[in-house]
């Protein structure tokens, strides 16, 4: 069972009572080190990030940890990501089934998967998995109040989206003993640069916008955790060969997991980012495109599609300003990166996709009209290099023009690591930004070293 170090406040609320639940048995199942340790902080602070390399057993900690104060206290929980499908494959579908079937076997419990939430009946506790992309979805979960939160791969989320759902963090709730829960908010990440506001909240301790010292620090408490943490229940291979064989800056993340500087000499820094985000599009933006970068090949080491949503807005100083609204990167076949630029071209109501096809071809107007006949389509050649085309895009960003609606993590890496070596891996997020941010900023022709033409 989770210890709680809880206030002496005794109220008997019937209507707020958990019971004591079952405790965590399940054959098997040993705790790490380490996650022995984040259990020690979830017992000692209200605010925990734990942050680190990938495959390192946060997540299921932090699911343990829900599942376990829904058991003993009752009450409403959260588990926020950016993307409701996030949500619901990775966790709701994947890891949550995992802890219980783990911790608690034998354990009844309902899952409701269009509504994405599971539901205790001994007490009727529930513990609801959101995307924060769903704007219905998020009205409606933010109507309630919950007992505690869960924000799954934070980095991916705006802060101003933070802050508002934990507003919502106010259910009082008590065991079967009288205790009262203390309100909990678990952040958990692959840590992104030192300007990103995990950073400034958790380790430097100040409050990510007014750059202040937060008033109660010592609620707040950070851990590092890595796949070296977790070897035994990682696959052979998977530290040494898989991440030990990644980029510096690669490894630095998902295997050291350490947050990064900026890179030198990279055409985009966090200075020039990260002071400009906002949370939500602008409702008048006056022209929309998705930006396409298609890979050639669809095997697994196949380089990505990069499929990046962007919007052009006129601001009060009489300067545009360039919203990027999406990021809907994959590795797929052609049918399928095909049906995922449709799906964006429709969410977003754009007006144009703009599509390399240096390497594909007509075959990439083709994979895209085979799925959206009537497609309005824009085919893009790059005639000069990459580090050409997005050197003007970047001054837009060092304009401050340029405006992120929310966290694109792996987009803005590509972006924070480019300095035009011909070394690099293909950026494909960041050559689709690029081709969207030129096509609202110029409107077609030449364009930093590209031709448009209409197909």
């Amino acid at each position: 069972m989770l210890s709680e170090d809880v206030s002496d406040q005794r109220e008997r609320k019937p209507s707020s009572r958990g019971s004591a639940g079952p405790e965590p048995r399940g054959r098997g199942y040993r705790p790490t080190a380490a996650q022995l340790a984040l259990r020690r902080l979830i017992r000692d602070k209200t605010r925990i990030l734990a942050y680190g390399g990938s495959r390192s057993g946060k997540t299921f900690e932090f699911c343990r940890a829900l599942a376990t104060l829904a058991l003993r206290y009752g009450g409403r929980y959260a588990v926020f990501r950016r993307y409701f499908n996030a949500a619901k494959n990775a966790v709701f579908n994947d890891t949550f089934p995992k802890v219980l079937e783990t911790c608690y076997p034998g354990l009844t419990y309902r899952r409701n998967a269009s509504e994405c939430v599971v539901v205790f009946p001994h007490n009727g506790a529930e513990i609801w998995f959101v995307g924060l992309d769903d704007d219905k979805r998020v009205e409606k979960i933010l109507g309630r109040e919950y007992a505690a939160v869960y924000f799954n791969e934070c980095s991916e989320i705006a802060f101003p989206s933070i802050e508002i759902a934990l507003t919502r963090l106010a259910q009082k709730r008590f065991d079967a003993n009288g205790k009262r829960l203390r309100n909990r908010a678990f952040f958990d990440c692959n840590p992104p640069g030192k300007s990103h506001w995990s950073y400034r909240l958790f380790v430097e301790g100040v409050h990510p916008i007014s750059r202040k010292p937060l008033p109660n620090a010592d609620e707040y408490g950070a851990i590092q955790i890595n796949p070296a943490d977790n070897l035994e229940n990682l696959p052979d291979g998977y530290v040494e060969s898989t991440l030990g064989a990644a980029s510096e800056r690669t490894r630095k993340r998902f295997l050291l997991g350490e947050f990064s500087d900026d890179v030198e000499n990279a055409l985009w820094k966090s200075a020039t980012i990260d002071p400009f985000r906002v949370s939500a599009a602008p409702g008048d933006l006056e022209r929309i495109v998705v930006g396409v970068d298609p890979a050639v090949t669809s095997t697994e080491r196949s380089d990505e599609t990069g499929i990046v949503v962007a919007g052009r807005r006129r601001e009060r100083d009489g300067r545009d300003a360039f919203y990027v609204l999406d990021d809907r990167s994959l590795i797929g076949s052609p049918n399928a990166w095909a049906r995922e630029v449709v799906a964006a071209f429709e969410r977003w109501n754009a007006d144009v996709v703009v599509a390399e096809t240096n390497q594909g071809g007509d075959l990439v107007v083709e994979a895209l009209r085979n799925v959206a006949p009537n497609l309005p389509v824009k085919s893009v050649r790059a005639t000069r290099g990459k580090i050409l085309r997005a050197e003007p895009i970047a001054i837009l960003y060092e304009q401050g023009r340029g405006r992120h609606v929310g966290t694109f993590e792996t987009l803005e890496e590509q972006m924070l690591s480019f300095v035009g070596d011909t070394s690099e891996g293909s950026p494909d997020r960041l050559d689709a930004l690029v081709w969207a941010l030129t096509e609202l900023s110029t409107g077609g022709g030449e364009v930093g070293g590209g031709t448009l033409e209409w197909q």
